[in-house]
């Protein structure tokens, strides 16, 4: 297979699920707070933020450098670029201070890293309510989503929802992302065997 580049000129490894051509989520949404980032955009980081004019790079009032961790934007990019959809999901109480770290992150081609993202549930509040709302808005059902958090009490999606969900010990990175969607792939197999079992 030749050897993928990303359109900044780094040269990472993909996550395989998004190579192997095998069925992936029609959306994947993420938490932002040690999820996309390293930080809590709601503690850690201090507005107003201004654009470095740097690749994935932001500075806030006392001049701290947030960014999204290393994989993140080429997920992101190679998400997209298969037209899939993507959404936030958190449960920040800055709402507009997180959407405006978004909107000042540049990431491939000159491109933010709000342009990324198709949904917001972005407000203090249940996972549960936010996914209640992207199904509602998308008109997509739940076993079609993917969803990536750093906290063990919102797998509530998974228990009253049906949204996959997968633990992100150390923010999302490309393996990480693989076995998200692997562990999705797994499920949908599931249903499509209980279906068959049930003719």
């Amino acid at each position: 297979m030749p050897k993928t580049v990303s359109p900044t000129g780094h040269d990472p490894v993909l996550p395989a699920t998004l190579q192997d051509g095998g069925l992936l989520p029609k959306l994947v949404a993420f938490d932002l707070d040690y999820t996309l980032w390293p930080f809590w955009v709601d503690t850690h980081v201090t507005a107003p933020l201004k654009s470095t004019r740097q690749y994935n790079k932001v500075h806030d009032r006392y001049k701290d450098v947030w960014s999204f961790y290393p994989d993140v934007p080429s997920i992101l990019y190679h998400l997209r670029s298969k037209e899939l959809k993507i959404a936030a999901a958190s449960r920040t109480h800055t709402p507009e201070l997180a959407k405006q770290m978004l909107s000042l992150l540049q990431l491939e081609r000159g491109g933010r890293g709000i342009d990324y993202f198709d949904e917001f549930e972005i407000y203090p509040g249940s996972k549960v309510a936010h996914f209640r709302s992207l199904q509602k808005k998308t008109g997509l059902e739940y076993t079609e989503m993917l969803f990536f958090d750093d906290e063990a009490r919102n797998r509530d999606v998974e228990k009253e929802l049906g949204v996959q969900m997968i633990l992100v010990p150390k923010g999302v990175n490309n393996e990480v992302f693989d076995k998200g969607v692997l562990a999705w792939r797994k499920r949908q197999k599931k249903t499509v065997e209980d279906v068959q079992e049930e003719e």
